[in-house]
């Protein structure tokens, strides 16, 4: 079974995919961190960002690779082309790059095909922008996520500053929010939007524990 779970930033996919990934017993694929991972590269590189032929063969020659812990369904660390990546890529400069880069259809399409393969043989639970959309359109569940743009900007305040690093300033994020749902919904390539048959959930007031159980309960109809 795949769950796919697509929303705008800080909407708390990625929260809330990991944690139906340990209750079902679930592997999760955190496919943002795909699209940081090639961003960070081409900075560090200091490659053109509008330059989208040099973003693509990043995309397509670097492999990522993630860092797991036996037993655990949750990726510990993140590589491309070998370097590690895992803090670097959830900083306020990768944030400001990463819709550019992920607009890019060529990088699209060379990460889908890993995501795809990755995605092959497990019961996976995957969040992104474009999961019930582009990357596995057949999911047998498919959830949207939703939130006000200043509840989301309060909670990626609150997680970056229990993780130790990031912007921790409320306003600053909303405004990086605003910006992102903007560049999200109306690129040309696989824009933000929820998938016809996807179930939206706004989780405003809402909360982890609320929304994965929602979750977990629909895919467990799912199953019957």
């Amino acid at each position: 079974m795949i769950i796919a779970i697509d929303g705008p930033a800080g909407s708390g996919k990625s929260t809330v995919a990991k944690q139906v990934a340990k209750m079902l017993d679930f592997h999760y694929l955190d496919t943002g961190a795909m699209y940081r991972s090639v961003a960070w590269c081409a900075l560090e590189r200091g490659v053109d960002l509008s330059d989208a032929d040099a973003l693509a063969r990043i995309a397509a020659d670097e492999r990522i690779e993630f860092a797991h812990e036996a037993g655990n369904p949750i990726a510990t660390g993140v590589a491309i082309a070998g370097k590690d990546c895992t803090h670097d890529i959830r900083t306020p400069r990768v944030d400001r790059v990463v819709s550019t880069v992920s607009a890019v259809p060529a990088v699209r399409e060379a990460l889908v095909e890993q995501q795809r393969a990755i995605a092959a043989d497990d019961d996976i639970a995957m969040e992104g922008r474009d999961i019930g959309t582009v990357v596995f359109p057949n999911a047998e569940v498919k959830i949207f996520l939703t939130a006000s743009p200043e509840e989301r900007a309060r909670r990626r305040a609150l997680q970056n500053a229990e993780k130790g690093y990031g912007e921790t300033d409320p306003a600053v994020i909303l405004a990086d929010i605003i910006a992102r749902d903007k560049a999200d919904s109306s690129r040309e390539v696989a824009p933000l939007k929820p998938a016809d048959d996807a179930i939206e959930l706004d989780t405003t007031g809402m909360t982890i524990d609320e929304v994965c159980e929602r979750i977990a309960s629909i895919a467990a109809e799912k199953r019957v």
